[in-house]
């Protein structure tokens, strides 16, 4: 299963720096909020997709990031691994100081700085021989991302460029939604999910 799917509603950038994001549960009103921020809504294999181009002037970029998180604060079980729209009132922030890289359902880090370095291990990551970094051990996939947003963050926090590299390169490669089982028709209550965290 993709990364993209496991929370409600998952953020993230494409290497060709398209902002998108996913929604895994619906929620009503959001087609508006994203449009009015400059994204637009595509279909495509059972998913309506919002995106943000690259191009964009960076004041929409930054109105976009702080509309999505006015949407999803504390209502929504999200991750944002986006590394296209953080931008500090200074300017832009400088090169990616810290680079993560998800792939075969784990991920690991790598840092070009001591200040780097020290976030990556006060959010656990350890060092390996080959220099890059790896996640604290024993993390369900979600825990996973939420080590990478956290140490993702506080580098945005201190200045630092980040880049989270989630293995796709353009829109089109964006997963298409997995098979969900039809609802059972008998009257028998489904359960609800179990909600991991919530933000």
């Amino acid at each position: 299963m993709s990364f993209v799917y496991l929370p409600d509603v998952f953020i993230g950038s494409t290497d060709d720096a398209h902002t998108f994001v996913v929604f895994n549960r619906p929620r009503l009103g959001v087609e508006r909020i994203l449009t009015d921020a400059g994204f637009t809504a595509r279909e495509r294999n059972g998913r309506t997709l919002y995106l943000l181009p690259p191009g964009l002037p960076q004041d929409a970029n930054d109105r976009a990031f702080w509309d999505l998180h006015g949407l999803l604060f504390g209502k929504k079980e999200f991750v944002d691994l986006s590394w296209t729209t953080p931008w500090h009132s200074q300017g832009p922030l400088p090169g990616s100081h810290l680079c993560f890289r998800f792939a075969d359902g784990t991920v690991t880090a790598t840092a070009e700085t001591d200040m780097a370095r020290w976030i990556l291990e006060r959010h656990g990551f350890t060092p390996s021989p080959d220099g890059s970094y790896q996640p604290p051990s024993g993390l369900a996939e979600l825990g996973l991302m939420d080590a990478v947003e956290y140490a993702h963050a506080h580098a945005y926090i201190m200045g630092l460029g980040s880049r989270v590299d989630l293995g796709i390169p353009t829109p089109e490669a964006i997963p298409p939604a997995p098979y969900r089982a039809p609802t059972p028709a008998s009257g028998i209550p489904v359960s609800p999910p179990v909600r991991r965290h919530t933000r």
